[in-house]
């Protein structure tokens, strides 16, 4: 992502905000608006348990129920049985992170 606007919104909100010493403002902002534009702050998507299993939150239990049966049946580990080490550590990993967010929209969904 090669966004620039945080930066010079950065920077300017910071000459501003600080008028004792507008360059070191302007540098603090510099960095904050940086900061913004590498996505240092978002939501990661392994928080989002939806996003795993490609669906979002107006999404159905039963859209959720399929997507869950698609993606496990895709990537289960015994599927990769006979492939090659890292191939089942992968399988391993993608399985644990979709039965994880699954669980977690089936909790969350219970409230």
């Amino acid at each position: 992502m090669n966004r620039w606007y945080g930066k010079l919104l950065g920077a300017i909100a910071g000459a501003l905000l600080f008028r004792a010493n507008p360059l070191f403002g302007a540098v603090v902002g510099l960095l904050l608006g940086h900061a913004f534009d590498a996505d240092w702050f978002r939501l990661r998507e392994r928080d989002n348990p939806y996003a795993e299993l490609g669906l979002t939150r107006e999404a159905s239990d039963a859209e959720i129920d399929q997507a869950y049966r698609r993606l496990m049946s895709q990537y289960h580990p015994d599927k990769v049985a006979g492939a090659a080490p890292e191939l089942r550590e992968q399988a391993e990993k993608r399985a644990r992170a979709i039965n994880a967010a699954y669980d977690r929209i089936r909790a969350l969904r219970r409230r």
